[in-house]
């Protein structure tokens, strides 16, 4: 509680005016008006304090005129025929509207900020001596050693040095399983050291960290306000001066017209310039976008302005990169064939020795499929590398080959091989292991769909929104793996600047659509996209290029995403229409002579208190929408 005085100093002028109120109501009934009268002037400077002065500063700093300027003049106007209390009141609820505008903003970054945190202030620098030295994090340079003793965190982007690290990357990627690390891979500031004690090298400063960007992304994010908010901002200037005018005119018509009297003519007038001010109105959108963007940055979704998150639910087509997008991004052992009157074991093992010599992603991915039954024991003789055509050997007495199939086959249209066509036109790469020139077994291998790639394909074709996948790969890879996930239109052979045609084109017949790449060879696309949306755990070129990052790499966040969208879309036309119904309601009311200035005040900033907290539910993950339906 202490901790949100302290981060709220308006909610603490807010309790404070609240408490002279009730102490000024208590001198009322007991008779002394006076008493009762200073109380309620000091509760109205201290509640209206803020309000005003910044009513005032973007008056004059921005030249134009906003709600806090009416509710100023209508506290004063009510005090000055003599309605004390309600002139109080009155800035009392005004006050408490914008503490609880404050509360969600802080509510709606807290989440975010806490990153900061995550990452030490200070480091332990290996000196050239040998000896350990603690200095702050911020003093860091690229190029210096630190000592990460287990269990701690890494306090910044650095390079490992030591054989290998036991890395927990949560924080970053959500996965509950720690990231196995060798030496020369990188390493996460924010992240924890799992295993003993490790040296790491600093390869980014601190203000160029993976953590830096996120923090400056959601910051840019938070300014950057939804189309609907920079509307309601626009009108708002216009609307204040429209109510400055209109207030007096009715006053005039109270009194000449419908002979009301001064003094009950001027109170309806402030009564009137009470409840037309657009206080509810201009908090519809601001706070609902500000906590539905904390939300997706909390699950790893990265808007970089509000206006892309109200976007993306209107979309009308999707296109996605097919390799590390919608697929593993390397390839997996999908079927295997072993002639039968050969030692399949055998063939495993001089399959896997051979293999595991090679770091090319075909080779760890036959390692991977067959490591588990193979005899790690095996020594191949004579074992070259064939640069672009496969690997040569010898053993069990046997001359060994296994590649490409002008490399590896030279035998021609034996049955044993019929099936290797069928793989071929399937788009799948083939791999070929002869013995003694005679092929003994083929591999079919495929670069599989992530699992969640379907679901997520099938979401966006049950919204109505067309699906297509846009890739350089051939066509028929492309087809099989199109035809997997269910994506309405395959475009392969696609070189970057033909994506990014394509986006164009699909842009003019659509009107809004989205992108999703991994950042680098799709930039141009996603430049062109109305939004693009960038794959890879934050990747530099993502983060620059992309209108949203997913961090995590997981297809459900874009389904998530867009029922996110929708649901901000929702919660916005909900604030406006109750806004607006609330300001005509009490109106009517007024003229009609059926409120108070309490009522007035309680109906208005009652409804923008309502406004403010119907937005904040966007902060909690809404169950519904956290998996793919």
């Amino acid at each position: 509680m202490s901790l949100l005085f302290k981060e709220n100093k308006p909610m603490v002028a807010t309790i404070l005016s609240g408490l002279l109120i009730i102490i000024g109501l208590f001198f009322t009934f007991t008779g002394y008006t006076t008493i009762a009268a200073l109380v309620y002037i000091s509760s109205f400077i201290i509640g209206g304090f803020h309000q005003a002065k910044e009513g005032l500063q973007d008056t004059i700093q921005n030249k134009k005129l906003n709600v806090d300027i009416l509710m100023v003049l209508a506290a004063l106007g009510a005090s000055a025929i003599g309605y004390w209390m309600e002139g109080a009141l009155l800035i009392f609820i005004f006050s408490l509207s914008g503490s609880l505008e404050v509360y969600a903003t802080n509510k709606s970054t807290k989440a975010i900020t806490e990153l900061m945190n995550l990452t030490p202030e200070s480091a332990m620098l290996i000196q050239p001596d040998g000896s350990i030295k603690e200095i702050p994090t911020s003093s860091l340079s690229i190029g210096d050693k630190l000592m990460v003793s287990k269990g701690t965190t890494i306090p910044i982007d650095g390079i490992l040095l030591s054989k290998e690290g036991l890395i927990d990357e949560s924080a970053i990627s959500g996965e509950s399983i720690p990231s196995e690390k060798v030496a020369g891979d990188e390493v996460i500031g924010g992240t924890i050291n799992l295993q003993e004690g490790i040296t790491v090298q600093v390869s980014k400063d601190s203000s160029n960290t993976l953590f830096a960007k996120i923090l400056r992304m959601v910051d840019e994010a938070q300014s950057t306000p939804s189309k609907t908010a920079t509307m309601i901002e626009a009108i708002e200037n216009k609307y204040v001066i429209s109510v400055l005018v209109f207030v007096p005119v009715m006053i005039a018509i109270f009194y000449f017209i419908l002979n009301w009297g001064w003094n009950e003519s001027f109170y309806r007038g402030m009564v009137l310039l009470t409840v037309a001010s657009p206080c509810a109105l201009v908090a519809s959108a601001a706070p609902a976008t500000l906590s539905a963007i904390s939300n997706s940055a909390r699950k790893g979704i990265l808007f970089k302005g509000g206006s892309y998150l109200e976007n993306f639910g209107q979309i009308r087509a999707i296109a996605f990169d097919k390799t590390g997008t919608l697929t593993q991004g390397k390839p997996v052992v999908t079927e295997s064939f072993f002639k039968p009157e050969e030692d399949k074991q055998a063939i495993i093992n001089v399959c896997v020795a051979m293999e595991k010599t090679s770091t090319h992603p075909i080779a760890r991915a036959i390692v991977q499929a067959f490591s588990e039954t193979s005899d790690h024991e095996l020594v191949i003789e004579n074992l070259k590398d064939h640069t672009g055509h496969g690997l040569s050997g010898k053993a069990y007495g046997e001359e060994w080959k296994i590649g490409k199939k002008d490399y590896a086959l030279i035998e021609k249209n034996t049955l044993f091989t019929d099936k290797a066509e069928t793989l071929q036109e399937e788009g799948k790469t083939v791999i070929y292991i002869s013995k003694n020139n005679q092929v003994v077994a083929y591999f079919g291998l495929l670069d599989t769909p992530k699992e969640e790639a379907k679901q997520m394909v099938d979401y966006f074709k049950s919204q109505g929104v067309y699906t297509i996948m846009i890739t350089g790969d051939n066509p028929a890879t492309a087809a099989t793996v199109g035809a997997i996930v269910g994506v309405d239109e395959v475009k392969a052979n696609c070189l970057p600047d033909e994506k990014a045609e394509l986006i164009k084109e699909l842009k003019i017949k659509y009107g809004s659509i989205a992108m999703i790449g991994d950042g680098i060879n799709d930039a141009p696309a996603l430049a062109n996209a109305s939004i693009g949306i960038a794959m890879g755990a934050g990747t530099d070129i993502a983060m620059d290029v992309a209108d949203v990052v997913l961090m995590k790499n997981d297809l459900t966040q874009l389904a998530y995403s867009h029922q996110l969208s929708n649901r901000l879309k929702k919660i916005t036309i909900q604030n406006i229409v109750f806004a607006i119904s609330v300001i005509v309601l009490l109106i009517i009311s007024n003229l009609f002579q059926l409120i108070t200035l309490p009522l007035g005040v309680v109906g208005h900033e009652g409804s923008t208190i309502l406004v403010i907290l119907n937005g904040l539910r966007l902060l909690k993950t809404n169950p519904a929408s956290s998996k793919i339906k």
